[in-house]
């Protein structure tokens, strides 16, 4: 594996280290050296992307439809799945504004991407914006954010097998009651995730989804429980997982910092999260894997990112992070590695349960 971390490397002892050191570079060093039509989203080559999509979503449909075996839809839940979370990234984007200048088609192809596999896109994106805002920040992120060793120690059974165990099936969980420590739901408006002038928003993207159930449930009334199986139940499994997996790899490595207090910056923690290389499936996820990037600028449509990144690698040098490890590989590391991090220290890295015995 190549993971370039010297300045950042996990000290062996498990011990917290302080960061009072300054970054060699700024935003505005990385921004310089990413050629600006980077920055530029675009319209027609968005939109096809998003229409590719749903293109082959149907496809896959009518040949599932078609064929009607039992050898085939194996295969095509797994494709199906996948192509669920790929339309899941465009709806990404339209979150972050990056799918074009115009706000009311990000919303629009937000929502026609999101609410068919059942994520509430307003919900989600401020979410998700809370999220990009603090990255790194152990008190203040939103996702797969670490607890404490204190907090590990006193967490009830239930939840540490959820967090540790059964994780790749969360997300629909954090949907309704959020991450370890934090409460609210994306679904109502009174939730602490979001601010009064969000609630028309959140109602928007809530009543679109209870519509999208609806829709369902009345399908599975005239085609039964098992076309629900067949058809959207186990695609809608398979999406989640790979949706779990990806941002749990995006930000779960035992060589990456988290941060406490002062000694957290925007920049600190946008650079404490890494890109992973998913093979043959970069291109069909809309190369989400190309993380780094993406979290210093949020505002990259997905088709520009790997440019991006290669400009910055220069500026950034060592404290680029790339992990060229199979994916399974860098899963199971995570899992058996990354469990809490100490309960002081302003930089602190992830321990595990049995490394803290030793």
């Amino acid at each position: 594996m190549q993971l370039d971390t010297i300045s950042f490397n996990n000290p062996l002892s498990g011990e917290t280290s302080e960061d009072t050191t300054k970054l060699p570079f700024t935003l505005q060093d990385l921004k310089s050296a990413i050629p600006a039509e980077c920055f530029q989203p675009n319209v027609t080559k968005s939109l096809f992307y998003f229409f590719r999509d749903i293109l082959i979503i149907g496809l896959l449909y009518a040949v599932a439809n078609y064929l009607d075996s039992w050898l085939f839809f194996p295969i095509f839940w797994l494709m199906q799945g996948t192509m669920f979370w790929a339309l899941f990234v465009v709806g990404h984007d339209c979150g972050h504004q990056s799918f074009s200048k115009h706000k009311w088609l990000n919303d629009l192809i937000g929502h026609l991407s999101h609410t068919p596999i059942l994520v509430p896109y307003h919900g989600w994106r401020i979410s998700h914006r809370t999220h990009h805002k603090n990255t790194g920040n152990i008190d203040n992120d939103e996702s797969w954010y670490p607890v404490t060793e204190s907090q590990y120690k006193e967490m009830p059974l239930a939840q540490k097998i959820g967090r540790y165990y059964v994780f790749l099936l969360a997300y629909p969980v954090y949907l309704f009651k959020r991450s370890p420590n934090k409460e609210g739901s994306h679904f109502l408006p009174s939730s602490s995730l979001f601010k009064p002038s969000e609630k028309w928003d959140v109602l928007t993207s809530t009543v679109l989804l209870i519509g999208m159930v609806g829709l369902l449930g009345f399908l599975t009334y005239q085609w039964g429980w098992m076309w629900l199986l067949k058809y959207y139940a186990v695609p809608y499994l398979v999406f989640i997982v790979w949706l779990d997996l990806v941002t749990f790899l995006h930000h779960t490595e035992p060589e990456l910092p988290w941060y406490r207090g002062e000694d957290w910056t925007f920049l600190k923690g946008a650079i404490s999260s890494i890109d992973r290389d998913y093979g043959l499936v970069n291109h069909i996820h809309h190369d989400i894997g190309t993380h780094v990037a993406h979290h210093i600028f949020l505002n990259i449509p997905h088709y520009n990112l790997l440019k991006a990144t290669e400009a910055i690698k220069p500026v950034m040098g060592e404290y680029f992070h790339k992990s060229e490890e199979p994916i399974w590989k860098s899963l199971w590391r995570s899992c058996v590695s990354c469990h809490f991090v100490p309960d002081s220290g302003s930089r602190v890295y992830y321990t595990s349960n049995n490394l803290a015995k030793d």
